[in-house]
């Protein structure tokens, strides 16, 4: 039972869990038993925080329906080696060497030292952000649905947020908040944290604590907090230039909406085509330049470590730098002074060929068997089930059982990572001590 093995069987048993739970009476408006397919998509649309549904959550679902599909957001966003070793924190036990091991697979990141610390940064920054969202949302809703109603709405809203999982209580996501600043600051703002990932996060408040206590030393910021922030940063930026301009004349869109409305609306969907999952527009109605705009975004996706998926921030910007540098003819890849070693290259590619090829695969699948649908909505639908983002152009639910089991192997592959994937398949390399010889060939 290797380490890739024991996350990827987590994810499963965690599935399982909230299929048998969402198929009880209890978790239906109706008391009447779900179906197995509605439970199981739902589940592992939760667990892999993609926000696909086949059924609207806010009106098939009753509270305790509904409460399952939160827990279930919340467990597969802190992801199930994290939510472990939190419960074994609690039980007072120790880490062995298996778990820390675990967690560093898990996030990506060499955290074998101060592990302990690690899981309880991580649980307080999730619970204080989730509960300053819910803080900052509630006067909205609860002018609309009172105390009771509006508390509910902003406790789901917020952790489905945080999580990037894109669920929502409204049948049409976000749409009729398009105006709404509150609602366009907390939201994006929830998600964009969510995605960047904890040790981000934690990079920022220390150096916020140095700043507060007026240390005169230097903090230095680590590769990974500058590649993730400025590539967030540009990214949102050119997604709100890209959204605006592609959809300013399209009635359907944004045509008919006033500059601040365009500006707001342009602006969330550039958040959320990064794994969020809510949109403020209707996107089965985007032009063809738009929707291709929100499927390149979904595929790059969040920041390692963070709750978001796709190929990363990271790995997007790895690989621009590794084509900017054999177009300047250099044979290193350079990133802020620090030059990035081959093996994070090599992984790099490994991903996106690895995540591409899966898209490719279940998108031929699922036109072979739904033939009825055009191409694009199909691999828009497929994309967003890999880069766990859960945006859809309204065909999901009218998907053949295949199509919506193919659609479930994609959002929980895009979760665990191909990678993860194929190691617990194959199991842990075996080392070798041989080298071959190097020979040239023609590429490109």
């Amino acid at each position: 039972m290797t380490i890739a093995r024991t996350i990827c069987i987590g994810f499963l048993v965690l599935i399982v869990i909230g299929t048998v739970l969402l198929m009880m009476p209890f978790a239906t408006a109706s008391g009447d038993w779900n179906s197995f397919v509605v439970a199981l998509f739902t589940s592992t649309s939760a667990v892999c925080v993609t926000g696909l549904a086949v059924v609207d959550t806010g009106s098939d679902f009753s509270f305790w329906g509904q409460l399952t599909i939160l827990l279930l957001i919340q467990v597969g966003g802190l992801g199930y080696m994290m939510t472990t070793t939190f419960l074994i924190l609690l039980l007072g036990r120790k880490f062995d060497l298996r778990q820390k091991f675990a967690i560093q697979e898990s996030f990506d990141r060499p955290f074998l030292q101060g592990s302990n610390n690690l899981v309880r940064s991580i649980i307080a920054t999730t619970a204080i952000f989730e509960i300053t969202g819910i803080l900052l949302l509630l006067n909205t809703f609860v002018r609309e649905f009172g105390w009771s109603g509006g508390l509910w709405y902003s406790i789901f809203h917020s952790i489905s947020a945080w999580n990037n999982a894109g669920f929502s209580l409204f049948s049409d996501s976000l749409v009729g908040y398009r105006s709404s600043w509150v609602i366009n600051l907390v939201i994006p703002g929830l998600v964009i944290f969510g995605g960047i990932g904890y040790q981000v996060i934690i990079e920022m408040y220390l150096w916020s604590i140095d700043k507060i206590k007026g240390k005169s030393e230097r903090f230095c910021f680590s590769l990974n907090f500058k590649v993730v922030v400025s590539t967030t940063a540009l990214l949102l930026i050119v997604g709100t230039i890209a959204f605006f301009f592609t959809e300013l004349h399209n009635s359907a869109t944004l045509g008919d909406f006033n500059f601040q409305d365009k500006f707001l609306a342009a602006w969330f969907q550039s958040m959320s085509t990064r794994t969020a999952g809510f949109n403020s527009i209707d996107l089965g109605n985007m032009t063809t330049a738009g929707l291709f705009i929100t499927m390149g975004f979904m595929f790059i996706g969040a920041s390692p470590s963070g709750t978001g998926g796709g190929i990363k921030t990271t790995t997007f910007r790895i690989l621009y730098n590794s084509t900017k540098s054999v177009l300047r003819g250099k044979n290193e890849v350079v990133l802020y002074q620090r030059e990035v070693p081959s093996t994070l290259i090599l992984k790099a590619v490994a991903v996106v060929f690895g995540t591409a090829a899966s898209i490719v695969l279940v998108t031929i699948l699922i036109s072979a068997i739904d033939t009825e649908f055009d191409f694009l909505p199909i691999l828009f639908e497929v994309i967003s089930a890999f880069a766990t983002v859960g945006l859809s152009t309204g065909i999901t639910s009218s998907f053949a059982v295949a199509s919506k089991m193919i659609l479930v192997l994609a959002m929980y592959i895009g979760r665990v990572s191909i990678l993860m994937v194929i190691a617990a398949i194959i199991g842990d390399p075996s080392p070798s001590s041989l080298q071959y010889p190097e020979e040239n060939l023609l590429v490109g």
